[in-house]
């Protein structure tokens, strides 16, 4: 392969355009990957949308980075994954998908993930070589430092596509909100996040599993993946409501953890009000600047409730995806958290679609793009 297409996003509102660039040499301890899935995330609805005000205007730049795929091309240096596992042209791998400086204070002190650098190397402008930076192509150029592992052969390519994105950020964020063994969790919204920190949070032995969603196939999907009970905010609209249910299903305490992940301001009061005292407020779903909530901080001061915020995943939150996966296959019918694909050339269909399925009832919460289907 000489040559890689490319979806090239020229803005909200503006069709894909389909162009090809000539494959490039994998750098020194870098490597070509050809892609075969990236996922459409919640991130790059906003980019589609127009969602994120002065942050969104790009230059032509390829979107896409929850997937995976083959390695076509190893640079000089590279013979191992980064847990020293050989790999060699042909082996499927997933990598974390940004690269961190190194040299910041974020970086000196093991959080790669709250490096400026980190967020700004998702989106990378397309026009000049290496261009192939994002998921919606036919490849992917790892440069050096971005960690990466081989997939373990039991494990296919729909079952992975979501672990460098969601399925990391979630195990992620849930261990950085301590939930320990016995807790009680609630899960704000049973979109990907969702439904992935739902079965992470059975997996790491919580006691007690809420889920509220509007969606009931997405909440018939939160119980077949270990929650407990299911709160229909289609059925129950008001957030007082929402909060005393939540109550009652906790006996009344509230939760150890909230898991906000529905991707709007205006669920944080009511969640903060879902929390026990000492309970954290896990908050991962809100990325679109110039949206806000109002709060009395009193209901965080007198119980001892706090917030955290979470963006992208250290590289072990990576690989302890992939040992979850591999450790749950089939416990859990994860692969229906993707559960439809587009190829390449369709990509402005497939991102209809998601924003479709985004907005309004429909069992699908990932829509998936192979560049070979």
């Amino acid at each position: 392969m000489d040559r890689g297409r490319a979806a090239v996003f020229l803005g909200p509102g503006k069709p894909f355009e389909l162009r090809e660039y000539p494959l490039p040499d994998p750098p020194e301890r870098g490597l070509v990957v050809r892609v075969t899935q990236g996922n459409i995330c919640g991130s790059d609805l906003h980019f589609w949308r127009g969602d994120l005000g002065e942050l969104g205007k790009i230059p032509p730049s390829i979107l896409g980075h929850e997937g995976t795929g083959r390695i076509a091309r190893l640079g000089d240096g590279v013979r191992t994954d980064s847990l020293g596992v050989p790999v060699r042209e042909g082996d499927r791998i997933v990598w974390v998908y940004y690269r961190a400086c190194d040299r910041c204070r974020p970086c000196l002190r093991g959080l790669p993930n709250a490096c400026a650098q980190a967020l700004l190397s998702v989106v990378r402008p397309c026009d000049e070589p290496p261009h192939f930076f994002g998921t919606f192509a036919d490849a992917y150029c790892l440069l050096p430092g971005q960690k990466f592992f081989r997939v373990p052969d039991d494990l296919d390519d729909h079952a992975v596509a979501g672990a460098n994105c969601a399925l990391a950020q979630v195990v992620y964020g849930l261990e950085k909100a301590g939930l320990g063994f016995g807790e009680t969790v609630v899960v704000q919204g049973a979109g990907g996040l969702g439904l992935y920190a739902t079965a992470v949070a059975r997996e790491m032995g919580a006691e007690r599993i809420v889920v509220v969603d509007a969606i009931p196939e997405r909440l018939e999907l939160a119980r077949e993946l270990g929650a407990d009970h299911v709160v229909d905010a289609s059925e129950i609209t008001d957030p007082r409501a929402r909060t005393a249910r939540v109550l009652e299903l906790t006996d009344g305490w509230g939760a150890d953890v909230v898991v906000e992940v529905v991707g709007s301001p205006h669920v944080i009061p009511e969640g903060i009000r879902m929390l026990a005292r000492g309970g954290r407020y896990l908050e991962m779903g809100s990325i679109a600047p110039r949206q806000t909530y109002k709060q009395d901080p009193s209901i965080l001061v007198g119980p001892n409730r706090s917030i955290l915020g979470v963006s992208l995943y250290p590289a072990w939150a990576l690989k302890k995806a992939l040992d979850f996966l591999s450790r749950t296959r089939g416990r859990f019918p994860l692969e229906r958290i993707a559960s439809t694909v587009y190829p390449l050339e369709k990509i402005d269909e497939a991102f209809r679609v998601a924003d479709a399925f985004s907005r309004r009832p429909a069992g699908v919460t990932r829509v998936g793009i192979r560049p070979e289907a």
